[in-house]
């Protein structure tokens, strides 16, 4: 009872910790890959991982609390949409790696067992959602790169 309070209590801090960052912080830029090297590892995902057979069975909790965005709500192909996508990716990137240590709490009452199996939890809910989010996010930073500028909005008229 007590780990499954931690991961209630800890998603739902997190979440909403996370529907607070801005999305100055969220579109901040990464070390963005070339195109070559973002399709090099998209085929990593798809051949090795196998991401395209297990992706759809991943929910998608982005509208779980108040102010949080459903993804599949932002699938238009503009490019304002697409970038804000991408800002979405980086927040879920962003819950679930938080989320996955809180198994590191249960070493404070649990035997090893317990504490196992709250590792294990946190592996099988949380990796899942960060490989798909990389995975996301690298296929909408092509698809953004082949968008031509001209068409390119500025992000800081979405709403967030």
């Amino acid at each position: 009872m007590s780990s499954a309070c931690l991961w209630l209590v800890g998603a739902l801090l997190v979440g909403a910790l996370a529907n607070q960052l801005p999305l100055a912080w969220l579109n901040a830029p990464l070390g963005v890959a070339s195109p070559e090297k973002a399709t090099r590892w998209l085929a990593i995902y798809e051949q090795r991982l196998g991401i395209r057979s297990w992706k759809r069975w991943i929910p998608d909790a982005g509208h779980a609390l108040p102010g949080g965005i459903r993804k599949a709500s932002l699938a238009r192909r503009d490019p304002a949409a697409l970038q804000r996508l991408v800002a979405e990716t980086r927040r879920a990137e962003w819950v679930h790696g938080l989320l996955w240590p809180l198994w590191l709490l249960t070493l404070l009452w649990l035997p090893a067992s317990g504490v196992l199996i709250n590792l294990l939890f946190a592996t099988v809910f949380n990796l899942p959602c960060l490989l798909l989010q990389r995975y996301n996010r690298l296929r909408l930073r092509l698809l953004l790169a082949r968008t031509p500028a001209r068409l390119s909005a500025p992000t800081s008229r979405l709403p967030g």
